[in-house]
């Protein structure tokens, strides 16, 4: 049967329903991410730099634990598995995931590592300075097996993993092989953002998810042309045609900011999706929305296309928000 090349708001709503009795793992890298809020009216007579008056504080889960409470969001049970550190900031994090009804009872504690923060000064909607507290190093190999032991034990409730590696040292070679071992025994669907300062094998992924400056990195090929119609754009799809061939992928999902996505899949001509987008006031954190509830769709029972609308549908109404933002099933039903 040919697959669907379009997703109705009715096909979206029987998506999400299904979506809330499947289980979604997220691991590598969880952070917490504080917010520092303020206005400017005055140059620092110290050093030529904005005097931020504060107003108020707040914080959010950040990195791979963003990509669970936007699982969670949708009313798709998460597990969070990672390690943090014995600090102050990983208490915070525990409780705004268990406050978005993230399952974080997997998470390890180990003494040795800080738990990333990151923190944003924000002053007239405008990030002034962002401040990173955070471990770099790799996971010890004792960790990497702890954490994968308790993957396994959690894998015959769920439908699939998404990977979250922002290059803090949870998501190392060995722990990558260590999932794809898992994945491929079970059959469970693994997903991945992948970062090409951070070079690892991802090889035999089900799905990655890479803008187009990342695709052009893995694939070694300089990026100097530029087309409104991506389909048009040689390069593109030789890069597009090189990364799925050469890493066996099941899908590539390319994000092209204001010119949508990019599916690409084998054997079958890649598909271009427009943005829905309206309104652009912060991407960050989009690229967690894009890769978790592209996921959850797959994990619903939704073939690659329909997971991108998906997507692509959610990702537009979490750049319209400030900040670190997630999307409900009532905001994503009303973008169709």
């Amino acid at each position: 049967m040919a697959e669907r090349k379009t997703l109705s708001r009715q096909r979206a709503r029987n998506i999400l329903n299904t979506a809330a009795k499947r289980t979604v793992i997220v691991t590598g890298d969880a952070m917490l991410d504080q917010f520092l809020w303020g206005n400017v009216s005055r140059i620092s007579p110290e050093a030529p730099v904005p005097v931020v008056e504060f107003q108020s504080e707040s914080f959010m889960p950040g990195g791979a634990a963003n990509v669970a409470r936007n699982l969670t969001a949708l009313n798709c049970p998460a597990q969070m598995h990672s390690v943090v550190g014995k600090d102050d900031a990983a208490k915070k994090l525990r409780a705004l995931l268990k406050a978005d009804n993230v399952d974080c009872k997997t998470l390890i504690t180990d003494a040795s590592r800080q738990t990333s923060c990151k923190t944003r000064i924000i002053a007239q909607r405008q990030q002034v300075v962002r401040v990173d507290r955070e471990s770099k190093t790799d996971l010890e190999p004792r960790l990497a097996k702890r954490l994968l032991k308790s993957i396994d034990n959690s894998l015959a409730k769920a439908k699939a993993v998404v990977i979250g590696d922002y290059d803090k040292g949870v998501v190392t070679q060995e722990f990558l092989d260590g999932l794809k071992a898992l994945g491929q025994r079970r059959g469970t669907w693994l997903s991945l953002d992948p970062k090409p300062v951070h070079p690892l094998d991802l090889r035999g992924l089900s799905l990655i998810t890479p803008n187009r400056k990342e695709s052009f990195e893995l694939a070694g090929i300089g990026d100097s042309t530029h087309n409104a119609n991506p389909l048009k754009n040689r390069n593109l799809m030789r890069v597009a045609k090189q990364l799925v061939g050469e890493l066996e992928l099941k899908v590539l999902l390319i994000t092209l900011g204001e010119l949508g996505m990019l599916v690409c899949q084998p054997s079958q001509k890649p598909f271009h999706i427009p943005t829905i987008a309206r309104e652009v006031f912060d991407v960050s954190g989009a690229g967690d929305t894009v890769i978790g509830s592209f996921t959850l769709a797959i994990a619903a029972g939704a073939n690659p296309v329909e997971a991108a609308i998906f997507a692509n549908h959610a990702a537009g109404v979490v750049v319209g928000k400030l900040g670190t933002a997630t999307v409900t099933p009532k905001e994503l039903l009303a973008s169709f």
